[in-house]
């Protein structure tokens, strides 16, 4: 019996060691479905959300190494003069969520945990006189130099056009033209070519 307990231990030890949890998203969001054939790659990302009262979140997430990221918050810090300390930038690294306006990300980082849950993000603005989105996309794509980066959008399904096409015009000016839409996965139907390609995939046929 003892040797049965240390080994369920050290089974349960390698799945909590091993096991990659979803990252924390700004707002829950329902995105539209569709039918795919290609899984989402787990490697470095930036992801711009958008919720269905066209509030827009940029996230970023890394693989390993953290200091992209915190590259690109150290660069905002001092390019507009936000004064954010070095513990500030490391600490908000751990949960990279943008959702309020540049000017007030000081006051954003330095509210409590709890407070930060209670707080109702405004959103990055992203219209036309002000697409704050172009500057963080810029700044990441300048912090993951050399690296494969994934680039995505999620919408959710009653997000209005509108912000989404400000969205793309702060992809476009930093001539990003290829990203990723994550939607909400469909089983493939019976009897098509891609259910026909999959089945063949998991058979080995």
């Amino acid at each position: 019996m003892t040797p049965f307990v240390d080994v369920a231990f050290l089974i349960l030890t390698f799945f909590i060691m091993a096991t990659k949890f979803k990252p924390p998203e700004a707002v829950e969001i329902t995105p539209p479905s569709s039918v795919s054939s290609k899984e989402l790659m787990q490697k470095d990302g930036l992801l711009v959300s958008m919720d269905k009262d066209g509030r827009v979140f940029f996230t970023m997430q890394v693989e390993k190494d953290p200091a992209p990221i915190q590259a690109i918050f150290k660069n905002m810090s001092e390019s507009r003069g936000l004064g954010l300390t070095d513990a500030e930038i490391v600490e908000f690294s751990k949960n990279p969520i943008v959702g309020v306006p540049i000017a007030q990300l000081k006051q954003y980082v330095s509210l409590s945990e709890e407070d930060k849950q209670n707080f109702k993000m405004p959103g990055v603005p992203v219209d036309s006189a002000n697409n704050e989105l172009f500057l963080w996309i810029r700044d990441a794509v300048s912090a993951f130099s050399g690296k494969q980066v994934n680039y995505m959008i999620k919408g959710d399904n009653n997000a209005k056009y509108p912000q989404f096409k400000d969205v793309l015009s702060a992809f476009k000016k930093n001539e990003i033209f290829k990203f990723q839409l994550i939607t909400a996965p469909e089983d493939v139907p019976q009897g098509t070519d891609l259910y026909k390609e999959n089945l063949r995939k998991r058979t080995g046929g």
